[in-house]
């Protein structure tokens, strides 16, 4: 759908019909800047939405905190139930980053917790930018910062259409460099399963629905939408994007460089601290940095990075 369809019973009132049509008109005119001023339920939300649906543009609203955002990213799903409306919110529960404390020579890891559902739905937010117009993203202040290379998430995905000619190892490398987990017992998120000749993905952005892709020979034979609990068939597909299982995701042309440089500046600190006879921390900073590229190159990514 390319067209927002606002869903209501109700109809704009009092002042709301001008300040809809200053809105509107002000946001054609290329504002940059304009204000709806209104107390607590006078229908801010509601008015706003009907000027989406004016402008019919992709929208990111900002909240300055969870709770609020939640809340919108309730009222806009109600106010537009065939449009793509996502939540895009920090997904830690819990961050420690790494630190040293000098005075007991204590080392502490860097450690994080992170929420698998509202991953998802940042990954369901990006997929819905990627591929809809008709967007609106409900995200809290956390959405300035970066995630990532949006040229390299696009290089790294994936397109499966039905009869596409591909060998199924062809398939799997490729989930894999994408940071795809293989699982032949738990089926999760983040996961693709093998069985002969038919390949099942559980996509970064999907809740319930994976991708069963069938094989006959190296040709692509069926594409299915199925219920990753019953495993039953939901629906047949022609053609579906699969995208990486993660933001921070680097292709490997340019990964390899970056490694060779981070070995380059591990030496010259090493030198460094041995010179200035800080042996603990030559020590600390060689384990750290060549676990970390282990990962890196094992991996493709590692905690922290």
């Amino acid at each position: 759908m390319d067209k927002f369809l606002l869903s209501t019973g109700f109809t704009p009132k009092g002042d709301q019909p001008k300040a809809i049509e200053e809105l509107t008109a002000g946001a054609l005119k290329g504002f940059e800047h304009q204000v709806l001023l209104g107390v607590t339920g006078s229908g801010k939300t509601f008015t706003i939405a009907n000027v989406v649906e004016n402008l019919n543009r992709p929208v990111l609203v900002v909240v300055h905190n969870k709770t609020l955002t939640a809340q919108l990213y309730g009222e806009f799903r109600e106010l537009f139930p065939e449009n793509a409306v996502e939540f895009f919110v920090s997904f830690y529960d819990y961050y420690q980053p790494e630190a040293y404390l000098p005075q007991t020579d204590t080392y502490i890891e860097k450690d994080s917790m992170i929420n698998d559902d509202i991953d998802r739905m940042r990954h369901s937010a990006t997929r819905a930018v990627l591929e809809r117009r008709d967007t609106i993203v409900v995200a809290s202040v956390s959405c300035i910062y970066g995630i990532g290379s949006p040229e390299d998430y696009m290089a790294m995905h994936l397109i499966v259409e039905e009869g596409m000619r591909t060998e199924r190892d062809a398939v799997i490398r490729r989930l894999v460099e994408m940071l795809y987990e293989r699982s032949e017992t738990e089926f999760k998120r983040g996961n693709i399963r093998v069985r002969g000749d038919i390949v099942e993905v559980y996509p970064s952005f999907s809740q319930y629905r994976g991708i069963r892709i069938e094989f006959f020979g190296d040709e692509i034979d069926a594409v299915y939408e199925f219920d990753t609990l019953t495993g039953e068939r939901i629906k047949r597909l022609t053609k579906v994007t699969l995208y990486p299982n993660s933001h921070w995701i680097t292709p490997g042309e340019r990964l390899e460089p970056a490694l060779e440089s981070i070995e380059e500046e591990l030496e010259e600190r090493i030198e460094y601290f041995l010179k200035h006879g800080k042996n603990i921390e030559a020590q600390r900073i060689e384990q750290r940095t060549r676990f970390d590229l282990e990962l890196l190159r094992e991996f493709g990514y590692c905690h922290g990075i």
